[in-house]
């Protein structure tokens, strides 16, 4: 079933990414692996899924811990800052930087262990209040401030647009991040990465720009 999910978001991604003119080679897909079992990722694995997504620390560090070395681990969770000495070092990129609280625990930690923290800033793209993230307008200040932070390195932006059930719906929010993405030229910070879209609209999300997708209901089943 694995194998068979995985072959079918492949092939909508590739049609997505062929509408805007790219490849898929040029879009991440990040498998998100909350209540996932490590057997189950390790077949992933084994397909060659080598981005995962988790959004909570304390089941995310027995899994990598059993699983092989070598795999990029993205936090996409609301990351307390109580939090950050279990997960430098762990994760490959904490996508979801959402307060500058969390961008001055995360640089102190980060120069008390001598590691570079690369990060994506997270946009409440939607401006909604059950949402974590920067507001729009707040986004070139945020990240002029987090590139003050010399062991934290931007690499660009992510977004979990508003539940709409046509997916259509959410073109304008999508192009709006992308625009914001293009336009961004900051000292120190990289626009490398474009996070946007989950199972329900991911495709809308890669014509509109995205070059990352954080998949996981599309990919593993339906969870508890």
């Amino acid at each position: 079933m694995l194998e068979q999910n995985l072959g079918m978001i492949n092939e909508r991604l590739a049609r997505a990414a062929a509408k805007r003119g790219i490849s898929l080679r040029e879009i991440t897909l990040v498998a998100v692996c909350k209540t996932v079992p490590a057997e189950q990722i390790r077949h992933a694995c084994n397909l060659g899924i080598r981005h995962f997504g988790e959004n909570r620390v304390q089941e995310a560090l027995p899994k990598i811990a059993a699983l092989p070395q070598g795999l990029c681990w993205h936090f996409i969770g609301h990351l307390q800052t109580n939090k950050v000495k279990q997960v430098l070092g762990q994760f490959s990129l904490i996508q979801s930087l959402d307060r500058l609280k969390l961008a001055y625990a995360l640089q102190q930690e980060g120069e008390k262990l001598k590691r570079i923290v690369d990060v994506l800033l997270q946009v409440n793209i939607g401006a909604e209040e059950s949402k974590y993230g920067f507001q729009v307008e707040e986004v070139e200040d945020a990240l002029i401030a987090v590139a003050d932070c010399p062991n934290i390195r931007v690499q660009g932006l992510m977004a979990i647009a508003p539940y709409l059930p046509d997916p259509e719906e959410l073109r304008p929010y999508f192009r709006r991040l992308y625009r914001i993405f293009k336009t961004i030229d900051i000292p120190g910070v990289e626009m490398k990465f474009l996070s946007m879209g989950m199972t329900n609209d991911f495709e809308v999300a890669v014509e509109e720009g995205s070059n990352m997708v954080r998949v996981g209901t599309a990919l593993f089943g339906e969870r508890a």
